[in-house]
């Protein structure tokens, strides 16, 4: 067993919301953790894909990241954090920078991105990362994003190195590589979905839970799936992601988090929909179809009970 970190469970990647002077909205972030570990979230991640880490400095990400931090270690909920970049130095010192920082379990590392390692590369990046590491990692499989397929032989290869916890899986699709790696996974370590229209089935296939973007909304909704999944109860399970499913595309309509910015905003629970630059805004029309799916998916529960 290379951790025994338990990752069961929904994880809501948190969105950085900026106010109205482009600053990071320090209070929004300690509300949304708030709402989402209340709302059944098993924990936080903080500076992923969605909370815009590439547009973030220095002192903004240690902001995001003691905000966060802070409710986490209130409550009692875990955090995990993103450091991962493409270059190792700079993620190991991100990574070991996390010590003594209260509530944080583990630190999330993207494959290497633009320079397109070899699989031995990507390999030697996390053992490097790993053994330095006051957490467990957990590795961030996004090749659409990196530019960079790491395959099924290479993730296994990566389970067995100590003080590895799992990998979040967003390859975009249900496929070989990943029904190879629910199938032959070690014990202690875990697959978390990042592909937010496959969770459920990906959990009923032996995953632990997900890393989902649009957990932000309907949370609970989510929750249920992933319990309904966990503890083999198949038909509620469906029910549920056939009624999430509308959201989830209204969400991802427009590049990743527009659209949950856009409605948090509309539903008065940030303060601007702004994203950073090269980043824009999602679209009206997007918005108004994400919040109509959302009415949908919540009056289907209601009606349900």
């Amino acid at each position: 067993m290379t951790s025994d970190l338990d990752l069961r469970g929904v994880w809501v990647p948190l969105i950085t919301p900026f106010d109205a002077n482009d600053r990071v909205d320090v209070d929004a972030i300690e509300r949304l953790c708030h709402e989402y570990l209340r709302a059944g979230a098993r924990g936080i991640v903080a500076l992923g894909t969605t909370g815009e880490a590439p547009a973030l400095d220095h002192d903004e990400k240690r902001a995001v990241i003691d905000a966060c931090a802070a409710v986490c270690s209130s409550v009692g909920a875990p955090l995990i954090v993103g450091t991962g970049s493409n270059s190792t130095r700079a993620t190991v010192d991100a990574t070991v920078a996390l010590e003594g920082v209260p509530a944080v379990v583990a630190a999330l590392l993207v494959v290497p991105y633009y320079v397109r390692p070899s699989d031995a590369g990507v390999l030697a990046h996390y053992r490097a990362v790993a053994a330095a590491s006051p957490v467990p990692i957990v590795a961030y499989n996004i090749p659409y994003r990196t530019g960079k397929p790491f395959g099924a032989d290479a993730l296994l290869e990566l389970a067995q190195v100590a003080n590895v916890a799992g990998v979040k899986q967003a390859v975009g699709a249900l496929d070989v590589d990943t029904h190879a790696l629910l199938a032959r996974a070690p014990e202690g370590f875990h697959v978390l979905c990042g592909e937010d229209p496959f969770i459920y089935p990906i959990v009923m296939m032996g995953g632990s839970g997900a890393i989902a973007a649009t957990s932000h909304l309907c949370t609970e909704r989510f929750v249920a799936m992933v319990e309904c999944g966990l503890a083999g109860k198949h038909e509620d399970g469906r029910a549920h992601a056939e009624a999430l499913l509308p959201v989830i595309r209204a969400g991802f309509a427009e590049p990743n988090p527009a659209v949950f910015k856009g409605v948090l905003h509309a539903q008065g629970r940030i303060a601007t929909p702004d994203l950073r630059l090269p980043m824009t805004p999602a679209s009206p029309a997007a918005i108004d179809r994400c919040l109509v799916a959302i009415d949908m998916a919540l009056n289907d529960t209601a009606s349900s009970h």
